[in-house]
């Protein structure tokens, strides 16, 4: 399942793929690995359910710093 896109610039994206991060670790990765980002650096990742309440979180937190492409 393809999941959202934060791309800064054109370059292949870090791909992480949440779906063998335990449940209840998943966004604290996530942010983690969002965080790790150097500035144009993109990350995709791959998740198993409708990442809505995480894109709200992100939002949040992140506002209009990151670009997130749903696909």
């Amino acid at each position: 399942m393809a999941g959202p896109v934060f791309n800064l610039v054109d370059q292949a994206p870090h791909v992480f793929d949440a779906r063998g991060v335990a449940k209840r670790f998943r966004h604290a990765a996530i942010f983690g690995a969002l965080d790790a980002l150097r500035p144009g650096e993109t990350m995709r990742f791959l998740n198993d359910h409708d990442p809505l309440p995480l894109l709200e979180q992100m939002r949040t937190r992140y506002g209009d710093t990151v670009h997130v492409a749903y696909v």
